[in-house]
C-alpha cells in the first residue's frame, strides 16, 4: 500500500466519467426531427417488431401500428441517438 497515487492510472481524461467509452459520431449529430414535430410519411418499411418505419434524411422512425404502404400523419414522441418513435395523429 505504499504509494497508492503511483498505482493510479493517468488517462489524462480526469472527471470525464466515461472512461475508455466510445460514442459514435451520430450520437451528438442534431437530429432531422423533434419531439412534439407533426409530420405526413409514408410507411416504407417494416420493423423487426411490426411496427412501420420511415426515414427522414436518413434518420429512422418508427411508427407502432402501422403496415408497409400507409400514409400517416404522426408526431414525434421520442428521440433517441439512432433513431425516433412517433404515433399516429
Amino acid at each position: 500500500m505504499e504509494n497508492d497515487e503511483a498505482s493510479t492510472k493517468d488517462t489524462g481524461q480526469e472527471g470525464s466519467g466515461f472512461g475508455d467509452r466510445r460514442f459514435p459520431r451520430s450520437y451528438f449529430m442534431p437530429k432531422p426531427v423533434k419531439v412534439g414535430e407533426e409530420m405526413d410519411v409514408d410507411i416504407t418499411e417494416m420493423s423487426r417488431k411490426g411496427d412501420g418505419m420511415t426515414r427522414i434524411k436518413g434518420y429512422v422512425v418508427f411508427i407502432p401500428n402501422t403496415k408497409e404502404g400507409d400514409n400517416v400523419k404522426i408526431k414525434i414522441t421520442q428521440i433517441r441517438p439512432n433513431h425516433a418513435i412517433g404515433e399516429i395523429v
